[in-house]
């Protein structure tokens, strides 16, 4: 079972315990009566409205707020037809028999490697992240895959690969090291052919404070081309549980029209292709991500026009290479970014066009509800990490403690409602003695009851649902946050990882007994459903919760811990009422 199944499972248990932990205190409903005939008794209906006819005329024009495709907006690229003279350059052996040479890019935030075959991208190391694969920072380029930012030129029917051309290099380096505060610095990558008149040039751009590379192109001799650029055949895996981060692997594009598209591509076995326009197209992991994001300066596309993913093998896993095509700009040139870095929320959101999305956030149904929590409790658990300059396991308890407070007083009132309702129990009862022959004038009482001490069996209820959507929010947010990435706390090895000794779970499991146990000790009679959850529940989480991030159970945690004062207190002040009522049933019974 996936972690979200789970987690949902968990979610959909704690709410029959809670709902079903407040009926216990509130009195049995009002169609609970003996010797009643529905036949004879039965309310009159109320006539419902009527549904309009299936086949009623619906309006042909679309709502004010419905997007409208603009008819001028760019289409995906199609293949250019060629001319008879303008048949494709071949390629002379030669061109690919050039001795390789690997050049380095190295600045505070990654290290890459350049080859001239290709003058592609054969090693990509972000130095701020630790692998947990291997030794030695994150590593994003597969082993034997064929790398990124590979090009290929389509011409009509034919293509000219780029991938395997020695290319001449400018600056002729062997590294390009750049510090923090320099300069962007370029690197020139051209092929010429020997004998045709075909150029073909790229320029990338790095600047050593961001993971952007700016690239910027020309072709020259062939102008009417569709490029084809490699994003690589998946990304390699860094994360400590492999089968989660496979699980994370996808492609994914932003359509101009049809806005976010995803799909898996660990175990792909068949091809998978999308037409544009796109405004951005990735590939990304558990926390890590390519992109490639189109600039739309002059001369270059403004959009990215396919996505095609094959079907590839990484040592053992079935994998996919994911390239996008563009058209080549008037005069020959392209443009456009490519971001290799972290998924990093605020950066991601800063470079447009809902790039933050590329990290999908709950259930596909509920996500334009749960992306705003997530986004709100990821800035508050930075920004207390930030302005306390405390650890992040100090904010989770922090955190944890923090919600208990806020909400006091909505659980104080939540308490007023169990009470009020557990004062109306002998009224009610008196009423159902005094009228069970009578069950039309019974339900007229109970109504009127209700009415006057504003009862209602759920009133304490609603108020106890409200620390679950943050509990929601944070489940997501430990699953592809990347500042909570690696981070350690106690006997914890990584707040976003498993507790590797499961003491987490237990404590969180004889929490949540205590709290039961607290609640039920002032009921006469436990029936025996409440008995079985009150025993079965924490087991239960115990066993769901076992596999989940240490740093979401340590928050759950911290909030049961900092609940039991306040149900024990609403325990008493129960115990108080039900001795009340004893003594006051007693009294009439002793005169």
């Amino acid at each position: 079972m996936r972690s979200e199944a789970r987690f949902l499972l968990a979610i959909v248990l704690m709410l029959a315990v809670l709902v079903g932990t407040n009926l216990l205190f509130a009195p049995p409903p009002v169609d609970e009566v003996e010797d009643t005939d529905p036949s004879a008794d039965a309310p009159a209906q109320v006539e419902e409205e009527a549904p309009p006819p299936q086949d009623a005329d619906v309006p042909d024009t679309p709502p004010a707020d419905t997007p409208v495709a603009d008819p001028d907006a760019d289409q995906p690229p199609t293949l250019p037809e060629l001319d008879e003279q303008e048949d494709p350059p071949e390629l002379p052996e030669e061109a690919m028999e050039g001795p390789e040479r690997i050049l380095e890019v190295n600045s505070p935030l990654y290290r890459f490697e350049f080859s001239t075959r290709g003058a592609r991208i054969r090693s990509a190391e972000l130095l701020s992240y630790e692998s947990f694969t291997r030794t030695g920072p994150v590593q994003l380029v597969t082993a034997d895959g064929p790398g990124f930012l590979g090009h290929r030129l389509v011409l009509g029917a034919d293509t000219v690969d780029l991938r395997n051309l020695s290319f001449r290099v400018e600056p002729d380096v062997q590294s390009l090291d750049l510090e923090e505060g320099d300069d962007p610095a370029t690197l020139r990558f051209v092929y010429e052919h020997p004998t045709e008149p075909f150029v073909f040039e790229v320029r990338y751009t790095f600047d050593p404070a961001q993971y952007i590379i700016g690239v910027e192109g020309r072709v020259r001799g062939y102008e009417r081309g569709l490029l084809v650029t490699d994003l690589g055949r998946g990304l390699a895996y860094n994360e400590a549980d492999v089968s989660d981060d496979r699980r994370a692997l996808e492609w994914v594009v932003n359509h101009l029209q049809d806005g976010i598209d995803r799909d898996g591509i660990a175990g792909m076995e068949a091809r998978q292709s999308r037409d544009g326009p796109f405004h951005w197209a990735a590939v990304k992991s558990r926390y890590f991500l390519v992109a490639m994001l189109p600039t739309g300066v002059e001369g270059s596309t403004r959009y990215l026009g396919g996505l095609v993913a094959d079907p590839a093998q990484v040592d053992d896993d079935e994998t996919a290479d994911v390239t996008v095509s563009q058209s080549v700009g008037s005069g020959g040139t392209f443009a456009y970014r490519f971001l290799v870095g972290p998924q990093d929320h605020a950066m991601l959101q800063a470079l447009g066009n809902d790039l933050e999305q590329v990290n999908p956030v709950g259930w596909a149904f509920l996500r334009p509800i749960l992306r705003p929590f997530v986004n709100a409790v990821t800035w508050l658990l930075v920004f207390l990490h930030d302005f306390l300059s405390i650890g992040y396991g100090w904010v989770l308890i922090l955190f944890g403690i923090l919600m208990r407070v806020v909400l006091f007083p909505l659980y104080h009132k939540a308490m007023k409602a169990q009470l009020r309702n557990m004062a109306v129990q002998p009224l009610l009862k008196e009423i159902q003695t005094k009228y069970k022959d009578q069950p039309e004038k019974m339900q007229k009482e109970l109504m009127k009851l209700y009415k006057e001490h504003g009862f209602n069996p759920l009133a304490g209820c609603w108020p106890m649902l409200l620390p679950f959507p943050i509990l929601i929010a944070l489940f997501f947010v430990f699953q592809n946050t990347i500042e909570l990435r690696g981070v350690p706390f106690a006997w914890l090895p990584d707040l976003s990882a498993r507790d590797p000794y499961f003491i987490l779970p237990v404590l969180l499991g004889i929490s949540m007994f205590f709290i039961q146990w607290i609640s039920m000790r002032t009921l006469d009679e436990v029936p025996p459903q409440m008995k079985f959850m009150m025993w079965g529940l924490p087991v239960g989480m115990v066993v769901i919760f076992a596999n989940f991030p240490s740093g979401l159970i340590l928050y759950y945690l911290t909030a049961n811990v900092a609940t039991l004062p306040q149900s024990w207190w609403i325990a008493n002040e129960r115990q108080k009422v039900r001795s009340r009522q004893e003594t006051e049933t007693a009294a009439p019974a002793k005169a």
